[in-house]
């Protein structure tokens, strides 16, 4: 039988700023010695009270509004409750009902290499706590509760997803915009944004009666796009493998085990209800006024997508190079300063879009000014004499030794840094040819 996949995210997001959600503990919990960084609030221990952060709350909101949604001039805070170790006051203080954003979206390409633009829909954004911290070691589980209260952005999507292509392409696009907003570092090795997909299988009769399932799975916690995709895909097979026994797959939650390349139940999915969700008794109603939440929104920053459209028309670059350039806020901001540098010198945006993207330099260690000069240099013709050629390298491997320290110990990358430096010593209009290999030479 045919079937056709039915996809949801959450996604949790991090947020980094310098104290917890609730208490004044810091929020950079990230190789710190465990349990060093609590205090009774995010303990919950008896009689502490929390106090809401108001900083993680405007950035709730900036994501929500950079994610086309409407927010909500009263919101509430809520009671999550469920008995777990990481949860020390066997509750979690989240949002249900009355979140800070609602109805927004995404639009993504519908398949690889497609122009047709699929729009997700974004279901809620809100706020919560994070847990503790479980740790599995021979045969005990050992808790940290140094992340126990940290700002935790939560995104649900509705399901709206039809291939492990679709997620991972929304999943890249939301990373970029948590980055461009400057609001976490959306690093998933260390934690800072949680995958969670909702997969279910739709048969034939649900297809055309335009019906969702009447199950769903959902995988917790994975750190990576490439084990999203491969999850999904995963229990695509194993779902459909089940329905083809005329078998219902059970509501469930499930985790991905790596080293199987499979994914493993854990327990019974939870309904909404079996949450016990109730307003927080310790935390008044939050209420934004439409000034407060038009302040917020004057703070976004120019956006990926605004950025590419202003780079094509504005600078004269390919949609290609814009989209390339725009990935990461540090290349765009980079690549705009680089461009200013080089119109000074007759350099165009295009010249400096193709060195950066062909030649990949190291543009931590090269400054926009580098740059122009390494492309300057490459336009160069008049011979250099070998004495001036030696003293000069010379002298830049004499007065950047932290730089040939890297170089030796295998960041090749930083030769483009020390061409620039060298070039800029030798007379005016001097030629690059030779100096590359002449500094290697030295290198050895």
């Amino acid at each position: 039988m045919n079937y056709k996949p039915v996809i949801g995210l959450e996604v949790h997001v991090e947020l980094k700023t310098k104290s917890k959600m609730f208490c004044q503990c810091s929020a950079s919990y990230f190789g710190e010695d465990p349990n060093s960084d609590t205090c009774p609030v995010c303990l919950g221990l008896p009689g502490a009270l929390p106090v809401p952060n108001k900083q993680a709350i405007d950035w709730c909101v900036m994501i929500a509004l950079a994610l086309n949604c409407r927010i909500l001039n009263n919101s509430k805070f809520d009671r999550k409750n469920y008995f777990y170790p990481d949860l020390s006051k066997g509750y979690q203080i989240s949002q249900y009902d009355e979140p800070f954003g609602l109805g927004g979206f995404i639009e993504i390409p519908e398949e690889p290499g497609s122009k047709n633009l699929k729009r997700i829909g974004i279901t809620r954004v809100h706020m919560e706590e994070d847990t503790g911290k479980l740790t599995h070691a021979d045969g005990a589980s050992l808790i940290d509760f140094n992340r126990s209260g940290v700002p935790l952005v939560e995104i649900v999507t509705e399901p709206d997803f039809e291939s492990a292509f679709q997620v991972t392409q929304y999943l890249q696009k939301l990373q970029q915009i948590v980055r461009y907003l400057g609001v976490s570092n959306a690093d998933m090795e260390k934690g800072d944004m949680r995958l969670e997909p909702n997969i279910s299988l739709a048969n034939e009769e649900q297809i055309a009666k335009n019906e969702l399932p009447s199950y769903k799975v959902e995988v917790k916690n994975i750190n990576s796009f490439r084990f999203v995709a491969r999850a999904i895909e995963t229990e695509i097979v194993r779902q459909s493998e089940i329905l083809d026994r005329g078998e219902i797959p059970p509501q469930e939650t499930r985790g991905w085990n790596e080293a199987k390349n499979t994914t493993v139940s854990q327990r019974i999915k939870e309904e909404a209800n079996d949450y016990r969700y109730f307003p927080e008794p310790d935390i008044p109603p939050i209420l934004l006024t439409d000034q407060e939440i038009k302040d917020i929104e004057d703070r976004i920053p120019e956006m990926p997508e605004a950025k590419q459209k202003r780079f094509v028309a504005d600078l004269k670059i390919t949609d290609y190079d814009a989209e390339i350039l725009t990935r990461e806020v540090t290349t765009a901001d980079y690549f705009e300063e680089a461009a200013k540098e080089g119109e000074k010198h007759g350099i165009t945006p295009k010249q400096i879009a193709n060195y950066i993207i062909n030649k990949k330099p190291n543009l931590e260690e090269t400054v926009p000014a580098e740059l122009v000069e390494l492309i300057l240099a490459t336009q160069k013709t008049e011979a250099v004499s070998e004495d001036d050629l030696n003293n000069a390298i010379a002298k830049v491997l004499e007065e950047n030794t932290k730089v040939v320290e890297d170089y030796k110990s295998g960041k090749v990358q930083v030769i483009g840094f020390l061409i620039g430096k060298t070039r800029a010593l030798l007379p005016a209009g001097s030629s690059t040819v030779g100096i590359k290999e002449a500094i290697e030479e030295r290198l050895k």
